[in-house]
């Protein structure tokens, strides 16, 4: 019956967290998405999707994003079409990054966080971030593929403290099996 899997299709990532308390700095998340070739798909991203960017091609596309939390539901949306990324791609790696201006900040600090990634109506994994409350970023997603098989999800957060920055280049080479 393998012949028969499709694997994830079009995949929805999704981050809520509530305001900063009155007289407080704004508390801003952002989601991140990095793919890797299947020539070196631990090597660096081929292309990354963040606030003020999107995929060249169109397949992975940030939604919503917010500054500051306020809003209902999820509040940074982002969403991969799996099912449409080139052969080449053998990885798609997501993360969420605390922006570090004007306060310093860890999960610790973030009111009411959480996380959803769903297909369709079935939800694949939810959590809160309270494995990763010293980090400053954390993956929450590995979406990988063999050749042109179907893709898989591999979620559970993998917390980083450091620059954002810094994250950003190395959340890829974070899951080496």
């Amino acid at each position: 019956m393998d012949g028969l899997n499709k694997g994830l299709g079009k995949v929805e990532i999704a981050v809520r967290w509530d305001p900063s308390p009155a007289g407080q700095p704004s508390t801003d998340l952002d989601l991140v998405a990095a793919t890797y070739t299947a020539d070196d798909p631990h090597g660096d991203a081929a292309y990354m999707v963040h606030f003020d960017s999107r995929s060249p091609d169109g397949t992975i596309t940030l939604n919503r994003d917010s500054k500051d939390g306020q809003g209902f539901g999820y509040d940074e949306v982002m969403t991969l079409e799996l099912g449409r990324l080139d052969v080449r791609y053998a990885r798609v790696v997501v993360g969420v990054v605390i922006q570090q201006r004007p306060a310093e900040r860890t999960f610790v600090s973030v009111r009411n966080p959480g996380l959803r990634i769903r297909e369709g109506y079935t939800v694949l994994a939810e959590d809160d971030f309270g494995g990763v409350l010293g980090a400053t970023a954390a993956t929450v997603a590995e979406f990988a593929r063999d050749g042109s098989g179907p893709w898989e999800l591999r979620s559970g957060l993998r917390g980083f403290e450091g620059d954002p920055v810094d994250f950003t280049r190395t959340m890829g080479a974070a899951h080496r099996p």
